[in-house]
């Protein structure tokens, strides 16, 4: 690889979706108003332009496009398909739940589905209750998937080149507020690990378990934390199906706490898998600490910037949060 360039998140997926066009013919992208639109947050940019005949605008119909993908990827093509919100996955749920997961298992191995469906989560924009909604859990529920949430841009051009080659149908979710961000991400070829957690700083007094965009707000507390004496640990999850149980174990057996941190509600969240991993597991009997979960409020995401930054986790509550852990 060669030395870094600071990039942003949007120009990473990019990249990693161009370098893979190139490599492989088989590569093709899906979606609304990708082409010359450029997609709903501007990542596609001008790949239309260098692949005409393999950026597909499609009608207004995720049923029918993923539908669509699902076919083209059982007959030997490898399509990435953008779906503008993650909230729309409820109109081709029955592709998403019943049909690309399965068909390897239903076929005995003889079918192969290496699909990719890229879509933004999360919420910050302002765009309401139909628009903002983080729902991984929802698909970490489905064997058969592979979940990835990359936070950084080299997480994920390295995480969606990997997901293009894997034979298996994987949801990639981009969360709205990183694609402005930036980060190092070198020129060269290179892929992340599906299924291996990253812990992007390292502490020995409480552990910190994240993904997405809580990434960055929980280094932040963890800085501010730093300066009280307080090491934490943050535990990047990168990817949720296959979950990296074993880093999570290793952390807490030193820190001996554990706070979990995402955006999505708590209800049914991805927190209470991650609980029962270390309740399960011999690191509960190293806790000196109930395992905490920090996540939005059990309700619809409000318009009002004021009530949405409300109903969301933030670094003051995280620091809080932390405080009373280890206190």
């Amino acid at each position: 690889m060669s030395t870094p360039n600071e990039i942003t998140y949007a120009q990473a997926v990019r990249d990693a979706m161009r370098e893979e066009m190139l490599r492989d013919p088989d590569v093709f992208l899906m979606g609304e108003d990708i082409g010359v639109y450029r997609g709903a947050f501007g990542v596609t940019q001008e790949l239309y332009k260098e692949f005409p005949d393999r950026v597909i605008d499609t009608p207004i119909s995720e049923a029918g496009f993923v539908g669509c993908a699902i076919g083209a990827a059982v007959e030997g093509m490898r399509p990435i398909v953008e779906i503008m919100f993650s909230d729309f996955i409820s109109v081709c749920y029955d592709m998403i739940l019943n049909q690309a997961p399965k068909m390897h298992f239903m076929f005995g191995g003889k079918v192969s589905v290496p699909l990719v469906i890229r879509t933004a989560s999360g919420c910050g924009t302002g765009a309401a209750a139909q628009h903002s909604q983080s729902l991984e859990a929802m698909l970490c529920h489905i064997p058969g998937l592979k979940v990835i949430v990359p936070s950084t841009p080299y997480d994920a051009k390295g995480l969606l080149k990997a997901a293009v080659r894997d034979n298996n149908p994987v949801m990639f979710l981009e969360q709205k507020l990183l694609y402005r961000t930036t980060g190092a991400v070198p020129e060269g070829e290179y892929t992340v690990p599906i299924g291996k957690a990253d812990v992007k700083r390292t502490g020995s007094d409480c552990t910190i378990v994240t993904y997405g965009r809580m990434v960055h707000i929980c280094l932040k507390a963890a800085e501010t934390l730093a300066g009280e004496g307080i090491s934490v640990e943050v535990i990047d999850l990168r990817t949720l199906l296959p979950m990296d149980k074993q880093c999570i174990i290793d952390s807490v057996k030193k820190t001996k706490h554990l706070v979990i941190v995402h955006e999505a509600v708590k209800t049914g969240g991805l927190g209470g898998e991650i609980a029962a991993s270390i309740a399960e597991s011999d690191a509960f009997y190293y806790l000196d600490g109930p395992i905490r979960r920090l996540a939005a409020e059990d309700s619809p995401v409000p318009f009002s910037a004021v009530l949405e930054k409300g109903v969301l986790p933030d670094e003051e509550k995280i620091i809080r949060c932390i405080r009373e852990e280890v206190g």
